[in-house]
């Protein structure tokens, strides 16, 4: 009889989830109303959070004319104890709260260095690590990665970058230009300098240093002329002749949100307040530039997006 009763309760251990522990009502979600792409985005988010949480959550979108005061009020009469805002609509509503609940914060590119102080936020930038991982597994001789960067938007992400390419014995050549015409001069130096055999460039998502107007229309041609692999943060990219690229897997970004606030829930511990950059990825890789630059046909099967699409 003791014995039985051991294994039920062991057994009863094993198929309850923790996040069963976490009370109804105690997580919400702060996102912007808006309309579609986006709002397909923001609701797999959600879907990812709600299904790691179990419990119900708050569901709280904002407009331009939401107020405040009246968010904080039913936070607070709902008894919620931390806050996944999604996009930057959701997270200035969150940082505006001021009211000691816990915010973890997803959906957003980058911040100002000051909005990071008061909470934890997943970066939509693919984390470099796995970028220069999926480089190498398709071209295993790369030795140099080539980066132009504006250093107020993305110096976080080059610091976690030349960590990244030491600890798989790379070399990052990274660039610093804060205009428009400075970055399209480091390419210049690129190109001149850039080997097809042992480098690569990688194009982290930024409207000044990877312009789409100007600059990515220079890089793809000069690239596609001097066979040189050319790999990106920004999926769409892809579609114009990138290798491939990263792109957020967005119910499982939810569920990464979700384990982030359950821990500040359940230990009261907020951790380290900083970006994380995004590791629930999925991946595209353009088809034709891959045949171009004599890549085995088996290297890209895995990929979950190819383009042209077949």
């Amino acid at each position: 009889m003791l014995l039985s009763a051991v294994l039920l309760f062991f057994a009863t251990l094993l198929v309850t989830s923790p996040a069963r522990a976490i009370e109804e009502g105690t997580i919400a979600v702060i996102y912007p109303d808006i309309g579609e792409p986006y709002r397909q985005i923001f609701e797999k988010i959600i879907e990812g959070i709600q299904s790691e949480v179990g419990a119900k959550i708050g569901r709280y979108p904002v407009r331009t004319d939401t107020s405040i005061s009246e968010v904080k009020a039913s936070l607070l009469n709902q008894h919620v104890k931390v806050v996944i805002a999604l996009g930057r609509q959701g997270m200035q509503m969150a940082t505006a709260l001021n009211n000691g609940i816990g915010v973890v914060a997803g959906g957003v590119l980058t911040v100002r260095e000051n909005e990071t102080l008061t909470q934890r936020i997943i970066s939509l930038a693919p984390d470099p690590a796995m970028l220069f991982a999926r480089m190498k597994k398709l071209m295993p001789t790369t030795q140099r990665i080539f980066v132009v960067y504006d250093p107020g938007l993305n110096g976080w992400l080059i610091k976690l970058a030349q960590e990244a390419a030491h600890a798989q014995g790379l070399e990052l050549v990274a660039y610093e230009a804060h205009d428009l015409h400075s970055a399209l001069r480091f390419y210049q130096q690129i190109f001149a300098a850039a080997d097809n055999r042992s480098d690569a460039i990688w194009l982290p998502q930024d409207a000044v240093t990877v312009e789409e107007n100007s600059i990515l229309p220079l890089v793809l041609q000069t690239s596609w002329d001097q066979g040189l692999a050319v790999f990106s943060s920004n999926v769409g990219h892809v579609r114009r002749g990138v290798l491939f690229s990263l792109y957020p897997d967005n119910v499982t970004l939810g569920k990464s949100l979700a384990d982030l606030a359950q821990h500040i829930l359940l230990t009261g511990d907020m951790g380290k307040h900083a970006m994380i950059p995004l590791r629930d990825v999925q991946s595209a890789v353009n088809l034709r530039t891959a045949q171009h630059l004599g890549i085995k046909p088996d290297l890209v099967e895995s990929f979950d997006l190819t383009l042209p699409e077949q």
